[in-house]
């Protein structure tokens, strides 16, 4: 148990391609019971809360 230590995988792509693709899946799946107003609607809202996350960090940064 006592042997070197290793740096972590770095999954960021498996991860970023998983999210688009849930992402896709709740889309469609929206869009067959509601239409595309409804997938409309929800890629507003979530643009909106991805903007407000970003600026919330541009904020928070430290000033170089």
């Amino acid at each position: 148990m006592s042997g070197p230590v290793q740096s972590a995988p770095n999954y960021t792509n498996a991860a970023l391609v998983m999210g688009f693709v849930n992402l896709m899946w709740v889309f469609v799946l929206i869009f067959i019971l509601w239409g595309i107003p409804a997938v409309m609607v929800l890629a507003v809202i979530l643009n909106a809360g991805i903007d407000r996350l970003a600026r919330r960090k541009d904020r928070h940064a430290p000033r170089a």
